[in-house]
């Protein structure tokens, strides 16, 4: 999607228009479509705004209850997603498992294994079988009647 128009070149339409020139007149004297000069001219007259909306981003519900979620963490911090939903739903706090995630993923909260649950043996490579001895391989290769 193309960035807005700026400020300075709605306002600079706007006062074209105000100072008695048609919408498509300002629009073609200042290299627009004449579309967006009525419709800038629309929001400064309905709303009084001259710069564009704001663009992007949405705001999850959670974060209207984020006391109250971060709160039950706090309670019991091992808790699983799952669990940590069917708490929310028994104080009516709406949320999906997936919106959860993010919420704590946000707040810098996350479900990692604690270290005591680790493994009894170290992680990573296994020890490997005996090397054979070299002079019984050599040996054993340079056996008449081997080939």
């Amino acid at each position: 999607m193309p960035r807005p128009c700026s400020s300075d070149l709605r306002a600079r339409v706007i006062a074209a228009v105000e100072e008695g020139a048609s919408r498509r007149e300002a629009a073609e004297r200042f290299d627009v479509s004449a579309s967006s000069a009525v419709k800038w001219l629309q929001s400064w007259r309905n709303e009084g705004r001259g710069t564009a909306k704001p663009r992007g981003g949405s705001r999850s519900r959670l974060e209207d209850r984020a006391g109250e979620v971060l709160a039950l963490v706090s309670e019991q911090p091992d808790r699983t997603l799952d669990e940590l939903i069917g708490a929310m739903r028994k104080r009516k706090i709406p949320g999906s498992r997936s919106a959860l995630w993010r919420f704590l993923e946000r707040h810098g909260l996350s479900f990692k294994k604690k270290p005591a649950r680790s493994r009894a043996t170290a992680g990573g490579r296994r020890p490997r079988a005996p090397a054979l001895d070299l002079a019984a391989a050599a040996a054993r290769f340079l056996r008449p009647g081997f080939h």
